[in-house]
């Protein structure tokens, strides 16, 4: 690895708004926003499937306070997507902002504009509708080719061509492969086919979907939204209103957690449309319960894996199939299935010499699925490091010694993760300092404990990606103010990661002055350059990269006014922190002196905006293992300690990543143990709030310790990678092994609950 010695970077500081949360200021978007705005509230459909055939809204309209309610006769006709993706996206045009043709229980059938919340309630309550309803596609395994077609409309366009079909029910289809794969199984000792099968899981962010619109003194859309992608919004609105970008603008506050649900525009169509028929305020925030049944949760998918391997555990081959669930809607199916084998084959690139990955993604009506933090990585990780954890116990091997002889090392091209090369790896060394950590050869053993309960021990490797290579896009401002700071602005969203505080220590090691002298702010399209969003694992890698770019340029162009100051070359003056020196001299001026001649007679500027792109996205490697104690009694599993070992890169604030590395791992506990998102018969969501839909508590997560392994990243800023999704992707396969070793029983679907357990003795 390559040294690198830095002064802020690499060092843990205090998060930039960390005082504002602390004290409870008003930094949110229902906090900030009038309370005078109209109340926008929706009504939803019963069905799964069906046609809107009348609809009354007189009653309802007399209820005093309701200012106008809308059906699907007076939203425009033209189809739109709202994932939050680069243009052209792969996610087809198939919705409507009202349509008669309900896909799911809770798509929107109706708004209500109202003054207060209690007319809106009313108002709901009153509105009558006569459906025809219709027989839903409730299973995706039985989704392509069905009769049921989801989306028979003739206008579904899709702006790119990724193998989708809507008379088919298809989404997306595709297939990958390097070497002769069918060859290698043949000559294998051993191969293991195996299929396994994870639900849906929702994001379950602290602040639910929360939008308000205005017109602004100009009478343009004014848009403050808790969303990760201002940009990427301001152009769905735009499609779906049918009206020019430049008349909306789109700025998001702080973010309570989005996890990559607000990568998707679940709300913000309505009240926009609501201020742009009315002329007034807006405002819509979700409930709880409409965050549960129609928000954006992980795409439910089937995955079968073929592995084959010799007698010794060489894997030699690997090939994986997913059958990916996006719902009534397409967003984000086309590009969730890709990582589920792009970003979990090469962890074998070590040893492999043949692969294959193929997908189908399919409608059905259930709410549609989007982004969420490892994004079809969690997935694929899931039932491949599943599968290998099989191969070791097959073989009597340990399976970090069998993973030590198989796993991807630094300069290793890995043909499974478009023919990218492995610059910086440190995986191996992880899984050294893991074991090490973990004691490994102490807690692999099962140990009984006595009136039924065991302990035992699993592991998984995982690796992500740094953006979204060759097409994500990180902008930022940095800009020197009168009294000698900076101002940083840029489009990236801050929802809880940090992004604000290490972007402005970027700015602070490149321009080598304290943190407490740069002001962040962001994201704005109006005022902030052009950030793709914050998604992708991308902000870090891609977005400080810019930063990196825009401080240099800003030195240059402040050493050029103070060259003028001094009265010498600018090839003759070097940039010192708070000043700028004349070589071999005591001549100086400072920033300040610097700031407020650019004010004066100038024609230099003393703002630069930097952009990145990135042909590459180097992958963070992650090693997780986990102690479980497991009652075989009742099925039970207690968590009692979960270690894990990152490769990052450079961390650029220690802190920010461990705590980063913490939230992943409980959010994958109870993935693997509790979540779920089911369906009644007709298909109505069953989890409708959170004393359905169980998350992790403290009293959940056992004991977590965090460590890293550093590498050098040479395309990344200060030697960075990312680490936002990485994180989540080993606790499930950990937890199934050690299930396992207590049970002695395969569980292949996801969550584990005690009832699957205790079926299983």
């Amino acid at each position: 690895m390559e040294e690198r010695s830095y002064r802020v970077v690499g060092r843990t500081h205090r998060k930039v708004d960390a005082m504002q949360l602390l004290l409870g200021k008003s930094v949110y978007t229902q906090d900030i926003t009038p309370d005078n705005a109209l109340v926008v509230k929706l009504l939803r459909s019963p069905h799964a499937n069906a046609i809107v055939k009348n609809i009354r809204t007189d009653i309802a309209k007399k209820v005093p306070d309701v200012v106008d309610i809308y059906t699907w006769e007076d939203v425009p006709r033209t189809r739109f997507a709202i994932a939050g993706q680069t243009y052209p996206e792969p996610s087809p045009y198939d919705r409507l902002i009202i349509d008669r043709h309900v896909r799911f229980a809770g798509d929107v059938v109706a708004i209500v504009a109202a003054e207060t919340e209690k007319a809106a309630d009313k108002a709901l309550k009153l509105i009558k509708v006569d459906y025809e309803v219709l027989e839903p596609v409730l299973d995706f395994r039985t989704a392509l080719d069905n009769p049921v077609l989801v989306h028979p409309e003739e206008d579904w366009y899709p702006p790119c061509d990724v193998g989708g079909d809507p008379k088919r029910n298809l989404v997306a289809s595709g297939l990958d492969e390097h070497g002769d794969v069918d060859a290698v199984m043949e000559s294998c000792d051993i191969v293991l086919e195996r299929t396994y099968h994870t639900k849906a899981f929702n994001q379950a962010m602290m602040e639910t979907f929360r939008t308000y619109t205005e017109l602004d003194r100009y009478g343009r859309l004014h848009v403050i939204s808790s969303t990760q992608i201002v940009f990427h919004c301001r152009r769905i609105l735009s499609r779906a209103l049918g009206i020019p970008k430049s008349r909306i603008r789109v700025e998001k506050p702080r973010i309570g957690g989005g996890f990559g649900a607000k990568q998707t525009a679940v709300c913000e169509v309505y009240p926009a449309f609501v201020t742009m028929k009315t002329g007034r305020a807006a405002r819509l925030i979700y409930s709880r319960e409409e965050a549960q049944i129609a928000g954006s949760p992980r795409h439910e998918m089937q995955i079968r894996v073929r592995l084959g391997a010799d007698k010794n555990g060489k894997i030699r081959a690997l090939d994986l199939y997913t059958l990916s669930n996006t719902g009534a809607y397409g967003e984000h199916g086309p590009t969730t299935v890709g990582l589920t084998g792009h970003k979990s084959i090469p962890l074998y690139t070590g040893s492999l010499e043949a692969h294959r990955f193929s997908y189908d993604v399919v409608y059905t009506n259930h709410q549609a699925a989007g982004a969420y933090r490892g994004y079809g990585a969690t997935q694929g990780i899931f039932a491949l490091e599943t599968t290998v954890n099989e191969l070791a116990e097959t073989l009597g091997m340990d399976p970090t010694v069998l993973r030590d002889q198989n796993m991807v090392r630094e300069g290793m091209v890995m043909h499974a993760y478009y023919g990218e090369r492995a610059d910086a790896c440190a995986l191996d060394r992880c899984m050294a300092h893991c074991r090490d950590m973990f004691r490994w050869e102490e807690k692999y053993p099962v140990r009984d404990m006595g009136d039924g309960k065991v302990r035992c021990a699993g592991v998984a490797m995982a690796m992500q990606g740094s953006c979204i290579s060759a097409v994500d896009v990180g902008s930022a401002t940095v800009k020197l103010s009168d009294d000698g700071t900076y101002n940083l602005i840029i489009g990236a969203a801050d929802m809880g990661t940090g992004c604000d505080t290490i972007l402005s220590q970027m700015v602070a090691e490149c321009m080598d002055c304290p943190l407490e002298d740069v002001a962040v702010f962001g994201a704005d399209t109006d005022v902030s350059p052009y950030d793709s969003g914050s998604y992708a694992s991308s902000t870090t890698y891609v977005t400080g990269k810019a930063v990196e770019k825009a401080c240099a340029h800003l030195k240059k162009q402040i050493c050029t006014i103070a060259a003028g100051m001094l009265g010498c070359g600018v090839e003759e003056v070097v940039f010192e922190s708070k000043q700028v020196r004349r070589v071999n001299t005591d001549q100086a001026v400072s920033l300040k002196d610097i700031s407020y001649k650019a004010q004066l007679f100038n024609d230099t500027a003393v703002e630069v905006t930097a952009t990145h792109t990135s042909p590459v996205s180097p992958p963070p490697y992650m090693v997780g293992m986990v102690e479980i104690e497991l009652d075989k009694l009742t099925g039970q599993v207690t968590v009692l300690d979960y270690m894990a070992v990152v490769d990052c890169g450079i961390p650029v604030n220690p802190a920010l990543a461990r705590i980063q590395t913490e939230g992943g791992i409980v959010q994958g506990i109870g993935h693997s143990l509790m979540e779920n998102v089911t369906y009644d018969h007709r298909g109505k969501p069953m989890e409708s709030s959170f004393m359905q839909y169980k998350i992790p508590t403290r009293l959940d997560m056992g004991r977590l310790h965090v460590e890293f392994e550093q590498s050098y990243e040479p395309t990344g800023p200060f030697g960075a990678k990312s680490i936002g999704e990485i994180v989540i992707n080993t606790p499930a396969p950990a937890i199934a092994h050690a299930i396992y070793r207590a049970t002695g029983v395969w569980h292949r679907e996801l969550p584990i609950t005690p009832e699957q357990i205790a079926l299983d003795k």
